[in-house]
């Protein structure tokens, strides 16, 4: 074609400037290359064409010899010791393409034909990272809490798999556990998949989570709540305790133990433990009971509820 052509070839002005010959030949490359139009001649050419126009244009030095002395412009400019001044494309006007340039550093050829190519043209196979595979496992309050091991039967593509699964402290229901590589097989080398564990807490008998907080409900007798006292009361990880309660203590009361919670798994930070005061008066009097409660009836209380619902 005539090499007065390139601003045709690109679609540009003769007065375009450098960012806009390069936009256009990337936009005009993206849409005639061999991968993406394979078997295309007509393409082929085309993006022989584009590709020539700005090996030229796109280059500064090259433009300014071509705007001036037109189709003859390699001839222009000899080199000191002689000789034809050549450009960097050599034969062919077919210059190096980068093609991360062309399309975007995130653009696969891979994934548009499926595979990759060999420098034969042959389809080889992409590597591909294998299936995720999911499962459920069910752990004790106190594993949860503490932390430790968790022995899990699974298969992978038909085959049994037995693995140990260790269980970070202060994991909570619901929460995943994701082991790279132990999910199903890559393809083409490709690796691994991974495999991912949604953890199941079960109840306890006496503690409850709050977050990281321990919650421990403790019966007192109306007499304990009023006089107060001191009771043993357990702990998660750390054996019996003696928490005082204070006189008065009303019901629904937290009585704080500092760091007998559970571990944060992010922060590391520990929490604490909530005893929650439940005052359980007796369901059934004998005789003297009766009469010690009626003398404590007459010797007269605040009434609690005095101005209570009052607007």
């Amino acid at each position: 074609m005539p090499a007065d052509d390139y601003y045709q070839t690109l679609g540009v002005s003769k007065t375009a400037s450098q960012e806009e010959i390069r936009k256009a030949y990337k936009k005009l490359a993206r849409k005639y290359h061999p991968d993406v139009k394979p078997d295309d001649k007509e393409a082929a050419s085309k993006f022989k064409e584009i590709q020539e126009a700005y090996e030229v244009l796109g280059d500064a030095e090259k433009r300014q010899k071509y705007d001036q002395f037109g189709s003859n412009w390699k001839h222009a400019g000899a080199h000191p010791g002689g000789g034809q001044y050549h450009w960097a494309g050599g034969a062919g006007g077919g210059g190096p393409v980068d093609l991360d340039d062309i399309f975007g550093g995130g653009f696969d050829f891979q994934d548009l034909f499926g595979g990759g190519r060999s420098s034969r043209g042959r389809a080889q196979p992409r590597p591909r990272k294998g299936a995720d595979l999911k499962t459920e496992i069910h752990v004790s309050f106190e594993t949860a809490a503490l932390g430790g091991k968790h022995d899990l039967s699974y298969r992978v593509d038909g085959r049994p798999e037995q693995i140990t699964v260790t269980i970070p402290a202060g994991i909570s229901s619901g929460k995943q556990i994701r082991l790279a590589g132990q999910g199903s097989p890559g393809s083409g080398g490709g690796p691994a998949g991974d495999l991912l564990i949604t953890v199941q807490v079960g109840a306890h008998p006496w503690f409850r989570r709050d977050g990281n907080n321990l919650l421990l409900d403790l019966p007192l007798t109306p007499a304990e709540a009023a006089l107060g006292t001191q009771i043993e009361v357990p702990t998660l990880d750390e054996g019996p305790v003696t928490l005082t309660v204070p006189p008065g203590t009303a019901s629904g009361m937290k009585l704080r133990l500092k760091g007998k919670g559970v571990v944060d798994p992010k922060t590391k930070q520990q929490g604490d433990q909530y005893v929650v005061v439940k005052i359980v008066p007796p369901k059934e009097l004998n005789d003297e009971q009766r009469k010690l409660y009626e003398q404590l009836q007459e010797a007269g209380q605040e009434n609690p509820r005095k101005n209570l619902w009052n607007q």
